[in-house]
């Protein structure tokens, strides 16, 4: 993975961190969560919830069944953020339901140790596909029940098939290719309604990105949500 975002031109700050050495810091946090009585254990599984849109509240006043539980976030409410793409987005906390944060394994989830380590790396912004859109009134929830800092948020449109449906790596995707860095990065840039000149796909990895920047048009994305593949 470092190899590929390198060969592409895309750099990161500081050394690397793996979030396996991070483990008693999200467990300090949940145990901020506990505390406030922010969380609740949770016996259902998957398949009990397979048919449910959202979680809808089975084990708020305690486990349905004995064995190993989940923790999950208490929220609920409205929502709302301003996303730098696609502007002011409201969420029914409820309807999406309370979010595990930490698994029955014992596994602390994403939700819980992307907050964390935003905050502890100093993270500004946050730029990801729009796909990721939903997470975002969970993550911005523990944030503030956290009393961590909001980044900025920014989620671009997701490249879909012609129906409309996610671009999967088992039907049309293709692979990153290191080889052709040049030929992939402005065919991304074409699908984001960003300019690209005649023959920039020759160029070196770092320049193409340099003249993305340069002129980089947010503009054309505002409210996009999708863009179909061609």
């Amino acid at each position: 993975m470092l190899a590929t975002l390198a060969a592409f031109g895309l750099e990161w700050d500081g050394a690397i961190e793996h979030q396996s050495a991070r483990l008693a810091h999200y467990a300090a946090a949940l145990g901020e969560l506990r505390q406030r009585g922010l969380t609740y254990p949770c016996s259902c599984s998957r398949r009990e919830l397979a048919t449910e849109h959202g979680y809808p509240g089975t084990c708020r006043s305690g486990p349905k069944s004995g064995g190993p539980t989940a923790e999950r976030l208490r929220v609920g409410g409205e929502l709302t953020f301003t996303d730098r793409l696609q502007g002011r987005c409201r969420f029914d906390l409820e309807a999406l339901g309370d979010v595990i944060v930490c698994r029955r394994d014992g596994t602390f989830a994403y939700q819980l140790a992307v907050v964390v380590d935003d905050a502890w790396q100093g993270v500004t912004d946050v730029v990801r596909g729009a796909d990721l859109l939903d997470s975002t009134p969970w993550q911005v929830s523990l944030q503030r029940a956290l009393g961590l800092p909001e980044p900025r948020y920014a989620h671009l449109p997701l490249v879909t098939e012609p129906d409309g449906t996610k671009l999967a790596k088992s039907r049309r995707s293709v692979a990153l290719d290191p080889g052709r860095a040049g030929e992939q990065l402005t065919a991304a840039l074409r699908l984001l309604g960003q300019p690209v000149e005649a023959k920039l796909e020759l160029e070196p990895a770092p320049r193409i990105l340099a003249r993305a920047i340069a002129r980089w048009d947010p503009q054309v994305l505002r409210g996009v949500r999708e863009v179909r593949a061609p």
